[in-house]
Formats: structure tokens, sequence, C-alpha cells
């Protein structure tokens, strides 16, 4: 018998495999589904049931890749007419040996989630744990905005999910989700990615209300960011991914086959740290630094061109590939071998963007320096603390309110630790802005030196 968590880092997507009697089951399986495979033959195990605890919104899942593999069936909630698998009810039962899992209907977050509950022989009836997708999280509980003209109804529906069918199930039971801190799926998920469902009910923030209205209220009142990716995501994850799909392994490319690359479309994306990138950078790249990369590809790159990959290692643009593939990029054929030093050293012409100290921002707003300084962070970051002056503008949205921007005077780009505002500065030098620097250590920075912060929107 065994039960084992897989995460995949920059979306935190937590996915969970669990067998018994020679028989496995996979939750929430991701796009580069081998690693099930893997550990069910390590466990001597043969996967035969696929659980989709609903359609997910932000990676593209790897239900059907798995299936062509293992020959498992694909099971998923009643309420969307998905182009395969088959639809589950209320109470139906699978099992695994002594392992049994039990469909329980949570709509909510979207009409279709459904949540598996775990029973063990020896433990009789009392559950042991529960595959709670993205109803119910580990400090939060899911998103209920894709449906805004229906805000209070599915916010309704999610504490009737919540407090109905979840908590009932014992303070003792464990809670598995599908995403944990990091993933846009929450506001305010922990750092903790263990919990039963007593611990979640003492302790969450979003089951702190006093009933079901308060809770509604609640859930109508948060905000939310919707990367416009997410709709790509809806569609394959209704019609299911075609056979085939690979892994990309971008090959290493010379400076000037990369450089050709690029000049016939090809998007460089450069992996490196800000601090690297403040140095030398392609003209014309967007610096998405890896840990990034899953949280802000979707906003701003294209599905329509190759993406060429400027990195350090091989072994970091592989990485990068794998994340880009999980939210459905698959055009990803070269990085750049040798990283900056062999474009360098090819006397191909590189730009930089200036780094500048916190302390130096707050001189310049002393001295009433005439320049902008642009705070890409979150609405909800920038006004539990912002510095005087400054401009607020989400990265995501950047694209979109270019035009907001002065463009005659200086640009600082600022934001938590420096690595959202590299992206921003490499964003506006690529769309023509000239006098770019970036703010390493931004806020984070700030905190410890002692800026002159501000609070609540300017």
């Amino acid at each position: 018998m065994f039960l084992e968590k897989i995460k995949s880092e920059g979306l935190a997507h937590l996915s969970y495999i669990l067998g018994d009697g020679g028989k496995a089951a996979v939750i929430d399986p991701r796009r580069d589904c081998e690693i099930y495979r893997e550990i069910a033959d390590r466990e001597g195990c043969r996967i035969v049931e696929i659980f989709e605890t609903h359609r997910n919104e932000d990676y593209v899942i790897g239900s059907t890749e798995l299936a062509r593999r293992t020959g498992a069936s694909i099971r998923h909630g009643a309420a969307l007419p998905f182009s395969y698998g088959k639809a589950v009810t209320e109470g139906e039962e699978f099992t695994l040996g002594d392992l049994t899992l039990k469909v329980l209907q949570t709509p909510g977050h979207t009409d279709e989630s459904i949540s598996i509950v775990l029973y063990e022989r020896g433990a009789g009836e009392t559950p042991v744990g529960v595959f709670s997708g993205d109803a119910l999280f580990i400090g939060d509980t899911g998103r209920t905005d894709f449906f805004p003209d229906r805000r209070e109804e599915v916010a309704g529906l999610l504490y009737d999910s919540i407090f109905n069918k979840l908590l009932p199930l014992g303070d003792q039971t464990i809670l598995y989700p599908a995403h944990g801190s990091g993933s846009v799926c929450g506001s305010t998920l922990s750092a903790r990615e263990f919990s039963t469902l007593g611990l979640e009910r003492r302790h969450n923030p979003g089951l702190q209300v006093k009933n079901r209205d308060e809770f509604v209220a609640r859930k109508a009142e948060e905000f939310h960011y919707l990367p416009p990716y997410f709709r790509r995501m809806e569609v394959l994850n209704l019609e299911g991914t075609p056979p085939g799909s690979m892994t990309p392994r971008p090959a290493p490319a010379d400076a000037a086959e990369f450089d050709g690359q690029a000049e016939e479309g090809m998007i460089v994306v450069d992996l490196r740290s800000p601090e690297a990138v403040s140095g030398a950078f392609l003209p014309g790249s967007l610096a998405i630094p890896l840990e990034m990369l899953s949280d802000f590809a979707g906003w701003l790159l294209p599905y329509d061109r190759p993406i060429g990959l400027v990195a350090e290692e091989g072994r970091t643009a592989r990485e990068a590939g794998r994340r880009l593939f999980r939210i459905g990029y698959e055009d990803i054929p070269l990085f750049l071998a040798g990283g900056l030093l062999q474009w360098e050293t090819s006397g191909r012409r590189y730009d930089r963007i200036p780094a500048v100290h916190a302390a130096e921002i707050v001189e310049k707003i002393a001295g009433g320096d005439d320049f902008t300084l642009l705070d890409v962070r979150t609405r909800e970051e920038f006004e539990s603390g912002h510095l005087p002056g400054a401009i607020p503008i989400y990265l995501g949205l950047l694209p979109e309110h270019l035009n907001e921007i002065p463009e005659e005077r200086p640009l600082v780009t600022f934001c938590g630790s420096g690595l959202r505002a590299v992206i921003a500065a490499s964003l506006l030098k690529r769309n023509g802005f000239e006098e770019v620097e970036v703010c390493l250590g931004s806020m984070e920075a700030c905190s410890e030196i002692g800026c002159p912060i501000r609070t609540g929107e300017e």
C-alpha cells in the first residue's frame, strides 16, 4: 500500500498516485506523465484509474496521454461535456486492494468539481483522506470568480461542498489538495503541504465564518487576476491533448544559429537571474527568470511562435521546456549553448539594464528627481505598502498599459524582490523604452533599510 505526492514546481500543482493489491490510481496527473508509470513500476502496480477533480485552468492535464500509455480509465465530473473519459456520480466507489476511493460531488470552484474520499479496510468506515482538488486548500478555499455572472451562486455551492460534504468527513481526515503555496488558484495558501480537515476547520482563514451568507459575501469580494492562457487550458482540458505530444528538449545552438532563428521570428526568453540580465542580455529578448516562468509565460508569450532559451546550463533549459510544456507550449527548439559568453565572444551586440539600489530610489524621491517608478506587484501587495509616487501596473497586465507610462522620463521598475522587476524592465526595453533601470532587491530591500512606505491606494 502506498501514496505519493508529486509536486510540479512553478505551478505549485500537486498530483497523487496511490495503490494496493497490484492496482494504482492517479489523481490530477501533470502533462509530462511518465513519472506516474515509473512509480507504479517501482511499487509493482498497474495504473487502472485516473481521476480529474475538475477541468483545470492553470495547466494542461496529462490524463489522456497517461491513459494511452497505461490503458487506465479516466473519471471526471458529469457537469461538462468532456470529449474523453467517463463521468462519475455521487457515491460511486473504486477499489484498489484494501483501498476504496469514493466520489463526492463538490461544485463551487467549477460546476463539475469532484473530491475523492480515501478509505482503508483496516479503518472501517472512517475516511482516511480526501483529494479535494481546488475546492479546499491548506490555508484557503477555491476561487469562485470564473463565473462573474453567478458569483454569489457558485460561492454558495462551494460553501455547501466544504461545510456539508468535506468537513463532515471528520477532523482525522488527511487533506490532499491539488495546489500548494504559490499557485494562482488561491491567495492565502499555506507553505505547509500537509494538514487534516480538523486543522483546516480551526485555522484556515477561509473557514472562519459564522454562516453561509458571510462565506458568500467574502468570496464575492475576492479579487484574483485571470491570466489569458487559462482559456486555452480550458479548451485543451475539455478536448484532451492529441497523441504523440512530447516534452520539448531544446537543442544547443551556437550564436550564429540562435541569432538566425531569432531574426526569423523566434522569441528569445532569458532564464537567468536579474543580476545576470542587468549586466548583459540579448537585445529584444524577454527576461523571465526560471522561477517566474510558470507564473508569467502565459501572460507574456504567444503560442504561435517558437521560443529560444538563454540559460547558464542545458539542464536549466530542459527544465524550462518542461514547465512551458505543462502550460501548453510545445515549440521550444533551441537554447543558446554557452549562454551569454558565447554570444559576447561572437562579437554580437548585447544590451544592459542598469541596476539601482533601493536607497538610491529613496534619494531620487527625496531629491525630487524627474523619473517614473513603476511598481509591477499585485494590487494587494501595492496597497499593503509602496513607495511615494509609484505607478502601479501589475506585471501580467503591463503589455496592455504601456501607453500609460511616460516615455520622456527615465524608468525604474520595482517589485517584491527584483524578479518581476527585471521581467518588466526587459519588456519595456523590448517595446522601445530606452532609459530603463531595475531595482534589485526592491521592496524586500526597502524593508531592511527603512524606506518611506505608504499604504492604501494612491
